[in-house]
């Protein structure tokens, strides 16, 4: 089965496509798609629904992992990237990928073993849980895969 897994973002969107056969999970694709501040808030969306269909149709995976948002404080920050979630959701239902959301704590759980990890801890064990053929740049990339890892884990148990 493959995958493409997703943290959303609205500047920085990471994506990753994970197959899983008879073995361990395989991380076929992962990147950091970055929009800039200086293009329009609707041009901003409408270049993350075109990477995603890109890659979505390089790929061909059956499903879509999403996390689900989580933010104490800056609501016009929640809205932008809440309406990039919607795109991405979007993108997935037009190309037909059934799709499994997850909480930030779900993640954690999945890949740690302990709700409470920080960032760093997350990162370490998505290092030694897949091959990771490349050096990764942003978090967003790790917290991508983390999702993918997470599917797959709660897809074994359906």
């Amino acid at each position: 089965m493959k995958i493409i897994a997703i943290d959303p973002g609205y500047e920085r969107l990471g994506i990753a496509i994970l197959e899983k056969g008879t073995g361990k999970e395989t991380l076929l694709f992962s990147e950091c798609f970055v929009t800039k501040t200086t293009e329009k808030h609707e041009n901003r969306l409408k270049l993350i629904g075109e990477e995603l269909e890109k890659v979505i149709k390089k790929y061909q995976p059956e499903a879509l992992g999403i996390e689900t948002l989580f933010f104490k404080t800056n609501a016009k920050t929640a809205m932008k990237v809440s309406e990039a979630r919607g795109v991405m959701l979007y993108e997935a239902a037009k190309n037909g990928l059934w799709v499994l959301e997850f909480t930030p704590l779900q993640i954690k759980v999945a890949v740690t073993g302990y709700g409470k990890s920080d960032k760093d801890q997350v990162t370490a064990m998505v290092k030694r849980l897949i091959k990771i053929e490349k050096p990764l740049k942003y978090d967003d990339e790790y917290d991508a895969i983390a999702v993918g890892l997470t599917f797959f884990a709660c897809y074994r148990t359906r």
